[in-house]
């Protein structure tokens, strides 16, 4: 089939590739346009773009898809377009312009979490997790699947954890569903009470300690790596990107406070103490917690906040 492809972040990826291994044409290949990254701020392709030239597919830049991305577009007259984590909508004209329409690939068994950040708020609030291809409609995440996978947290996944694992077994769904579509097949309507996953900042990210050990914990690994959780700690930010349950003969800690006992570094919550694992402390590398403790210069009556 010939196909136009939208996608930008890493997680995009693995269904190009899974595309042009099943020896589908790609017209095009509709990516955001080059950022300034790191320090520096050296303009850098995205990880889509960079794949897509890499392969030697042609290569559409477009913050958005407004009327001249629409022209470029429908130009390469695609039988269907696929979407992956592109982070724009598709409007009509170019959502009825590919023969069979768009689909999408959303990581979240909808109805569940529509939105730009399923993946985040399905580990937050503990729910079963998953990956949907579905047809795409003008109403948000709202159309009919294709196809629909449930995956049930064990806990100790962060959301980069499952969106790596999502975006693999999800590429070889938009195949199956690729195919399905050529053999004449349709969709089925989405079922349930929809939730919703709206997009997320550096604010949703600062770690609330009042809240019982389990939240605390799902909210870090829900938001590591991206926004990154985060807390103060004598008045300086420092960034958590790993934390685990706290030993059994662990100390009563108030909501906040901080101690060590032996590697082991502690901080209160409204329930049981949590452990921090990894930090990243301001303008320095992601660091084992215990060697960040222990080259603080005072620990005595510390808060995290």
């Amino acid at each position: 089939m010939r196909i136009v492809f939208a996608g930008s972040p890493i997680t995009a990826v693995p269904t190009l590739d899974a595309l042009v291994a099943a020896g589908h044409e790609i017209a095009a290949v509709v990516t955001r346009p080059d950022a300034p990254v790191g320090r520096r701020r050296v303009l850098t392709p995205s990880p889509v773009a960079a794949a897509a030239e890499e392969r030697g597919l042609a290569v559409v830049r477009a913050a958005r898809l407004d009327a001249a991305a629409t022209e470029q577009i429908l130009a390469t007259r695609p039988e269907l377009g696929v979407i992956v984590a592109f982070g724009g909508l598709v409007r009509e004209p170019l959502l009825s312009g590919p023969d069979h329409g768009w689909i999408n690939l959303h990581f979240s068994a909808l109805p569940a979490w529509r939105g730009a950040s399923p993946v985040q708020h399905s580990i937050v609030h503990r729910s079963g997790a998953g990956a949907t291809v579905f047809q795409l409609v003008p109403e948000l995440d709202a159309g009919p699947v294709w196809s629909r996978r449930e995956r049930p947290l064990t806990g100790e996944e962060t959301t980069g954890d499952l969106l790596d694992e999502l975006a693999r077994s999800g590429a070889d769904d938009v195949v199956s569903v690729v195919a399905a579509i050529a053999r004449g097949e349709r969709p089925t309507d989405q079922t349930g009470e929809p939730s919703f996953a709206p997009k997320l900042g550096v604010d949703d990210a600062r770690v609330d300690w009042r809240l019982p050990s389990e939240d605390v914990v799902a909210h870090i690994r829900g938001m590591t790596p991206e926004p990154g959780a985060h807390t103060t700690v004598g008045g300086v930010r420092l960034k958590v990107t790993a934390v685990g349950d706290a030993p059994a003969d662990a100390p009563s800690l108030a909501v906040g406070a901080m101690t060590a006992v032996g590697r082991n570094v502690l901080v209160g919550t409204g329930s049981t103490p949590v452990r921090l694992v990894r930090v990243q402390p301001a303008g320095k590398k992601d660091m084992d917690a215990a060697d960040w403790w222990r080259g603080l210069t005072t620990v005595e009556g510390l808060i995290a906040s």
